[in-house]
């Protein structure tokens, strides 16, 4: 266990050292010193103070789970937290657009039946499905960090840059995260051809 020190990142990773031994007290202390920051990055994300708090309980509930695999010497605590924070928020965001493109899906088959078009064929279809579960169970395969790079990259067509900027993290960290990420996703994509 460290020391106590009047350092704000000593006593944020004392306060996760705790936690990773289910101290609730340490829980407690921790949310008090950090939960209004990252509720305004959660908010910023979801643009609902609802949703930004759904986001954040699911994030201290991951802080609890997984503050024995938090590493000093890879993220300091703010940046480790910020990360879960905005993992759980994107999550949340993921979940949201689900549930209305479901809501939709009656109105998309009744048009289908009525409406003719340029429609893919069965072949296309089927093929299309494949790949996109395919994909899936490969970004399922991804580490969080490189799965959140890549999606916010790519989802949300943000350059190496502005994805620093926004996850408070070196350039060269994320190009590498994208790097590997993609190697991987290539590698398990080819298994599935």
């Amino acid at each position: 266990m460290r020391r106590m020190s009047a350092d704000p990142d000593e006593l944020l990773m004392d306060l996760i050292d705790r936690i990773a031994q289910r101290d609730e007290a340490a829980l407690k202390a921790l949310y008090d010193l950090t939960a209004r920051k990252l509720y305004g990055l959660s908010l910023r994300v979801l643009g609902s103070a609802e949703a930004a708090e759904d986001a954040l309980q699911e994030a201290y509930l991951q802080v609890w789970r997984s503050a024995g695999d938090y590493r000093a010497t890879l993220s300091p605590p703010m940046a480790w937290l910020g990360l879960i924070v905005r993992s759980r928020s994107l999550d949340l965001l993921r979940r949201r657009a689900a549930d209305r493109a479901h809501l939709t899906q009656e109105l998309d088959e009744a048009l289908a039946d009525t409406l003719p078009g340029d429609a893919p064929n069965p072949m296309d279809t089927s093929l299309a499905s494949q790949q996109a579960w395919a994909m899936h169970q490969c970004l399922g395969q991804l580490e969080n960090k490189q799965r959140e790079v890549i999606s916010l990259a790519y989802l949300r067509d943000l350059s190496h840059g502005e994805l620093a900027e926004r996850l408070a993290l070196p350039l060269g960290t994320v190009k590498t995260w994208i790097r590997r990420g993609l190697d991987k996703l290539r590698d398990c994509m080819a298994r599935f051809a």
